[in-house]
């Protein structure tokens, strides 16, 4: 039962977890079964950027008129935004939503914000300013190479579990290992998920061609929206590579294009595909993880409704 304060009777707040890798299919699910009674926190690293909407499969209008959601557009491109931001931020949006008796639904792709939230942040020091901006100097002097072969120096055990071009993931566990003369990895992590809070985590899963489709049909979609005139605008505005959010897929790849003279949308495409293949195979690798998670297939509408049914959750928002 839930009481007049939006908790349940054991005095946790729930929420729903809802995460896929890219192109699986979370909007038209969010749209059809979370239209009633809850209120989205947005858990993508891309979408709270201002200004870039089509490259990040931002909400349209509609579905924000639709479902209230939180979390978006909170950052210029140019401002770092950390998942201790997001946890900080979720648990905040969290306790608020459910003081006006509706439900969280924190949906999106960003693994490590999940993590963060549903198991707490690990033990390694917080973000330092003053050495992140050290750590972008060195790597803008001596080059992303370098910056991995450094990473398998200091702390081999992090470098194996980040792929070379993840650039953000690599300047963090540097950073650290700048700031605190200790590996990441030897920072404890916590293996078990928080208890202040009632998690009910859903999955979704495609078969690997099925998802490859979907993400070049994704694609074409977005430059048919004019994601082409966005990057233009974002270029012709002053973005750089240092900014946080043109690290993000779609726009990396077009800062590389415009650098190299590659202008041809064909060639992006094709970059945009691969990067974000890659991507999808390391978010389910990261996903798979989560022991106390359900897995669906985007369309098993009723598997799911099911599940959240049991669960306590009533799709018309009401705990029972």
């Amino acid at each position: 039962m839930r009481s007049s304060t939006g908790k349940t009777t054991d005095s946790r707040n729930k929420a729903v977890v809802l995460f896929g890798p890219t192109a699986v299919g979370k909007t038209a699910l969010t749209e059809e079964l979370f239209s009633d009674g809850f209120e989205i926190i947005n858990a993508d690293s891309v979408q709270v950027y201002r200004g870039l909407d089509i490259g990040s499969a931002k909400p349209d209008e509609r579905l924000r008129a639709l479902i209230p959601h939180h979390l978006l557009d909170i950052r210029n491109p140019w401002e770092q935004y950390t998942a201790g931001d997001f946890v900080r931020d979720a648990e905040a949006m969290i306790s608020d939503i459910s003081s006006r008796s509706h439900i969280p639904l924190i949906t999106g792709g960003t693994a490590y914000y999940f993590r963060s939230l549903i198991y707490g942040p690990p033990a390694a020091p917080a973000s330092d300013a003053s050495v992140r901006a050290r750590v972008a100097a060195m790597i803008d002097e001596k080059g992303k190479e370098w910056a991995y072969s450094y990473l398998e120096e200091i702390d081999p055990d992090s470098a194996a579990r980040i792929s070379r071009s993840d650039i953000y993931r690599i300047s963090r566990a540097i950073e650290v290992y700048e700031g605190s003369g200790r590996p990441l990895s030897s920072f404890p992590v916590p293996d078990s998920p928080r208890s202040d809070i009632d998690f009910v985590i859903i999955g979704l899963v495609r078969e690997k061609s099925e998802l490859a489709r979907r993400i070049d049909l994704r694609i074409d979609e977005m430059f048919r929206m004019g994601f082409y005139d966005e990057l233009r605008g974002l270029m012709e505005s002053g973005a750089e590579r240092s900014w946080p959010g043109m690290k993000a897929i779609g726009y990396r790849e077009a800062l590389d294009a415009a650098e190299s003279g590659e202008a041809s949308i064909r060639v992006l495409k094709e970059e945009i595909s691969r990067s974000t293949r890659q991507y999808a195979k390391r978010q389910m690798t990261f996903f798979s993880s989560f022991s106390e998670c359900r897995f669906f297939h985007p369309d098993d509408r009723k598997g799911i409704a099911s599940y959240l049914e049991s669960s306590g959750i009533s799709l018309h928002g009401l705990i029972v």
